[in-house]
């Protein structure tokens, strides 16, 4: 923002009245519950009963949540100075502008008479053959359950397409917003299908149906395609975090014990990400696999949306982590005190698993001596078990050679599978560098060389929740059917440069068959098998899986 705009909007905060002033979101979160409270101040919107809201146990189960469709209205603040207010810097919270600029326009494109506009979302392919789906319960939380239309989101829409079409207002559908804000109550008007969450499915199939329930709003269902396809990216990474999960699993039941698997792949990724939210969702869908985490908001994230539980006096929790020392806490001592740092680590953390980088000057002379000479009656003597993490080197090579140093000096049994393993004490991490093509050569260099995986675990941070795209899937979302003038059309796109990218038609249903899941299109009534339940209708959030639920589902198969 240039000074001069600063200047303008300092300006206009100070005529601003106290009123206008305390009702403006103060944060992030308090955005994301604008809707509920924009629609106290509206009658018009409270007076609309909604269209369709079932009383399930899943539904008041969302109701009840901090970010579902009905959040408790934030109390009235203090007037707060201009430093202390928050910018909403991303239009978080108005769905119009939640779009993208082409789609703003599109309204006037359909075929006079359109009433319907049915569409749906599918891995195309990509990298893995199977997708995880996930993710889709939180995006209605946030984007579109409730109330989510309003007169001065629509105000505030309309400003900016003046500006942003150098002034062209015929591009902007203000007659349409308003019609949902008058009939609606500023709901959405659409009915969302979709497969239950954790349901692992083979690429090339439908995930999710998206049409306009108000046949005056069917330009609604694919304006809202920009945010729906954003489930994407917790969808990738649960399928390459269980995609990595196989290949740990196989691995073990040929090396080791299956049974250690939940910890053998730890998220680093929370800095290694674009942003907060990012690291939230990423490390949310990876626990959908694992149990190892250093990734904070993913556990939130699943204890907020999808009812995981977090109890202390427990001990239950999405996502466990260990004391664990980072290069600082370590060379802050000094190299000629590198022993009395490692010797701290055990002194601090008597009992348990602790884990401590060792390659700040030398890992292999601090395996040998430091670890295997200096500290060994004092690792041995302690309840618990230290890990050992290299962070450089090649991989494969320095995962051997830490391992070999290690059975040197503390020891190292044959298993009944016929692999090495260290004495219980003893364990290693690696965590520089780990993503699916790097994890499978490690895992076949050990198994070479004679070593169980129950030696070592894993962690990977943007090779996890960066390094993927929505390419990784092939993920896209495309219309297969309309009702034009009363007439039902099958629609689909069949580019001659790339048959790949050829569309499904008509309505369809996701089935399971004997030969695994198959799309069938073209439909012209309901089909029983359909396994597209129905999540969403009219604003309203009406089927919730619980975490545990999805982590059963995405186990399946494995």
């Amino acid at each position: 923002m240039g000074c001069g705009a600063t200047r303008e909007k300092n300006e206009n905060e100070k005529g601003k009245t106290r009123k206008e002033q305390a009702a403006e979101p103060t944060s992030q979160i308090e955005a994301t519950s604008q809707p509920q409270a924009e629609a106290q101040a509206q009658p018009q919107a409270q007076a609309a009963q909604p269209r369709y809201q079932p009383e399930t146990k899943e539904m008041k189960s969302v109701q009840q949540s901090p970010s579902a469709t009905n959040p408790p209205i934030p109390a009235q603040t203090p007037t707060q100075t201009n430093s202390q207010k928050k910018m909403d810097l991303t239009c978080d919270g108005n769905i119009i502008l939640q779009t993208d600029s082409y789609k703003i326009t599109h309204y006037k494109q359909y075929p006079a008479d359109t009433t319907t506009v049915y569409s749906y979302f599918e891995s195309r392919g990509g990298v893995y053959p199977e997708t995880v789906f996930f993710g889709l319960q939180y995006m209605m939380m946030k984007h579109l359950a409730g109330v989510r239309v309003t007169k001065e989101k629509i105000d505030e829409a309309e400003e900016l397409c003046k500006a942003h079409f150098a002034g062209n207002t015929a591009t902007f559908n203000r007659a349409g917003w308003e019609y949902i804000v008058e009939k609606h109550g500023g709901k959405l008007p659409i009915v969302i299908k979709a497969i239950p969450e954790g349901t692992v499915v083979d690429v090339k199939n439908c995930l999710m149906t998206i049409e306009n329930t108000d046949e005056k709003c069917f330009w609604l269902t694919n304006y809202i395609e920009t945010l729906l396809v954003q489930v994407w990216y917790p969808m990738t990474v649960a399928t390459h975090s269980r995609a990595c999960k196989k290949e740990i699993l196989n691995n073990l039941r040929e090396t080791g014990d299956p049974e250690g698997v939940m910890f053998k792949l730890h998220d680093f990724g929370f800095r290694g990400v674009s942003s907060c939210e990012t690291a939230a969702i990423g490390g949310c869908a990876h626990l959908i696999n694992f149990l190892g985490t250093d990734t904070v908001s993913g556990m939130l994230l699943a204890k907020k949306c999808y009812n995981a539980v977090i109890d202390g006096s427990k001990g239950a929790c999405p996502g466990y982590s260990v004391p664990a020392s980072e290069h600082s806490t370590i060379t802050a001592w000094g190299r000629e005190h590198e022993v009395d740092a490692m010797e701290n680590m055990l002194t601090q953390y008597p009992e348990g698993l602790v884990a401590c980088v060792s390659d700040s000057y030398d890992i292999f002379a601090a395996c040998k001596t430091l670890w295997g000479e200096k500290l060994k009656d004092k690792i041995l003597k302690r309840d618990g078990t230290l890990v050992i993490r290299p962070d450089s080197g090649d991989p494969c090579e320095t995962s051997i050679q830490v391992l070999e140093i290690l059975g040197e000096q503390f020891g190292a049994k044959t298993n009944d599978k016929g692999f090495k393993v260290l004495d219980s004490h003893v364990r290693v991490l690696w965590g520089d560098g780990i993503d699916y093509n790097t994890l499978q050569v490690i895992l076949k260099t050990l198994k070479e060389k004679g070593w169980s995986c129950d030696n070592i675990a894993f962690g990977s941070g943007g090779g996890l929740l960066q390094k993927l795209h929505r390419d990784t899937q092939k993920c896209a979302f495309k219309c297969s059917y309309a009702k034009v003038g009363g007439k039902d059309i099958d629609v689909y796109k069949q580019p001659i440069t790339d048959p790949g990218k050829m569309s499904k038609k008509g309505r369809m249903a996701l089935v399971k068959t004997d030969k695994g899941w198959e799309t069938r299109t073209q439909l012209t009534a309901d089909d029983k098998d359909d396994q597209l339940v129905e999540v969403f209708r009219d604003g309203e959030i009406i089927k919730t899986w619980t975490f545990e639920e999805i982590r059963a589902r995405a186990a399946e198969g494995l």
